[in-house]
């Protein structure tokens, strides 16, 4: 695995996560028409998917590596 790749546990998190911020209030970062909205039922877990996919989700994951050593995955 590359240390730009997420694995399917980190995207996991990052989709729920920013799927809660979007249940929250949040507005989506990619432009939806009503009918795409409606397509996918307002589902904030798809739309969450749909950013991650776009590379538009504004969050890291932050990896410990052995030897107290981090790495930043960046965003994909």
């Amino acid at each position: 695995m590359e240390d730009d790749e997420y694995t399917v546990y980190e995207k996991a998190r990052v989709v729920g996560s920013r799927a809660l911020q979007l249940s929250q209030g949040a507005k989506p970062l990619i432009d939806l028409s009503q009918e795409d909205l409606a397509k996918i039922s307002y589902n904030p877990i798809e739309i969450a998917k749909l950013e991650f996919d776009a590379g538009v989700v504004p969050l890291t994951v932050k990896r410990s590596l052995p030897h107290e050593r981090e790495n930043i995955a960046p965003k994909n």
